[in-house]
């Protein structure tokens, strides 16, 4: 089923005009066990394995992360980049996130420092007219994409729940990422089935991005160490912008690594949050 919806989002300071008509293209694949015979898979169902790959995070409790975030339409390709660090025991993050360059490529944007918490995402550096040390509080309830997207970043502990909705993939085979051995899976997510398993913070968020696509299925392609924890992960989503009725291609892919490092993430009190109205940049 197809829902047609014409809005502007924005996307880490970048305006899209999309018509909601999401259609996310998956390929099937099957699924298949594992053994040593069939190249270093597993034991068991890829699955499974994928199901668990977010509790390994929590086990693992924090880690370093980058993120790319990569939107293409026509000839046009526009990738928001960031980094930072997370605690998946708390469910904090923080990121600085990079936006390109203007239209002109003439000026560098300044970075926006992003905190990930449960339920919401604080921006600072965000939005015209917003003092310089004040922060921007978003309530990721709100956002029909579950905060997928709009953050310019994927949330890493979301990119990691959505494998819970895992509903077929199959074993590609062994790899390295950044110099990690890991097992690569491919396989496609449900993002309904992936808000009932989730924890009670991105049950919310996942829930309104599964009612909000027009298909909750979501390809990826994830790999995993030997411990389970995602070491990359990456889901492919297609809007339809809205003026032109061209595909905007978006590619979300979260790096993690450096696993227990420091992750001192500090939310900003009340006084610290801009209560005004935020102009168009």
């Amino acid at each position: 089923m197809v829902r047609r919806q014409q809005r502007h989002r924005r996307i880490g300071g970048v305006v899209v005009a999309v018509g909601v008509t999401v259609c996310l293209g998956f390929a099937a694949v099957g699924c298949a066990g594992g053994d040593a015979a069939t190249g270093g898979a597993p034991a068991g169902d890829p699955v499974r394995v994928l199901h668990r790959a977010a509790d390994a995070l929590v086990t693992a409790g924090s880690s370093k992360a980058r993120t790319s975030l990569q939107m293409a339409t026509g000839g046009t390709r526009v990738t928001i980049r960031g980094e930072g660090v997370y605690d998946y025991r708390k469910r904090l993050g923080r990121l600085k996130v990079l936006l390109p360059r203007d239209p002109a490529g003439a000026a560098v944007r300044r970075p926006i420092t992003e905190l990930l918490a449960p339920g919401a995402l604080f921006m600072k550096n965000r939005g015209a007219g917003v003092p310089a040390d004040k922060w921007v509080r978003v309530d990721t309830g709100t956002l029909s994409d579950g905060n997928l997207v709009t953050g310019g970043a994927t949330d890493p502990f979301v990119a990691a729940e959505v494998l819970r909705g895992t509903r077929s993939a199959a074993f590609v085979g062994r790899t390295e990422v950044a110099g990690t051995k890991v097992r690569h899976y491919r396989g496609t997510a449900d993002l309904e089935k992936a808000a009932r398993e989730a924890s009670d913070a991105n049950r919310g968020p996942l829930g309104a991005a599964a009612s909000e696509f027009a298909t909750a299925r979501v390809p990826f392609d994830a790999y995993l160490d030997d411990q389970g924890r995602i070491r990359k992960v990456r889901h492919r989503f297609s809007f339809v912008n809205g003026r032109q009725d061209a595909p905007v291609a978006v590619a979300s892919t979260t790096l993690l690594y450096d696993f227990g490092v420091p992750a001192d993430v500090r939310l900003p009190t009340g006084e610290d949050i801009y209560a005004g109205r935020i102009a168009a940049e």
